[in-house]
C-alpha cells in the first residue's frame, strides 16, 4: 500500500474504565483524505468479545489496517487477525524485555 493510498486506519489501546462507546476518537487530516480512529478499551474487554466486534465493524467501514497497543500481546493479535480472516493487516506495538516489568507494574 503506497502511503498516498492510506485513507483509514485504527489503533486499539487499553486504559482502565475506558470503553469504545466513550473513548473512540476520529481524527482527519486537513484535506479530509485520511482518517485515524483510536479506540480505548478497559482491559476487561478481553473477556466480553467487544474487541472482536469492534474490529469487524471497523473493517466493514473501510479501515485498512489495525494497530494494537502492546497490552494486547501476540495472542490477541492472532485472535483479531483470525476473526478478520487475515483480510486486513493487524499488528501490535511491542516493547523489549527491559520494559516488561515496568509495564506490568503500571497495568496490573
Amino acid at each position: 500500500m503506497a502511503l498516498e493510498n492510506l485513507n483509514k486506519w485504527a489503533f486499539f489501546y487499553f486504559s482502565p474504565d475506558f470503553s469504545p462507546e466513550e473513548n473512540t476518537v476520529i481524527n482527519k487530516n486537513k484535506a479530509g483524505t485520511c482518517e485515524f480512529i483510536t479506540v480505548g478499551f478497559d482491559p476487561k474487554a478481553k473477556e466480553d468479545g467487544s474487541i472482536i466486534e469492534i474490529a469487524k465493524k471497523l473493517k466493514e467501514q473501510g479501515v485498512q489496517f489495525i494497530e494494537l497497543c502492546g497490552g494486547f500481546g501476540p495472542t490477541w493479535t492472532t485472535k483479531i487477525n483470525e476473526a478478520l480472516n487475515y483480510e486486513i493487516p493487524v499488528g501490535a506495538v511491542t516493547y523489549g524485555p527491559e520494559f516488561r516489568k515496568q509495564l506490568y507494574d503500571i497495568m496490573k
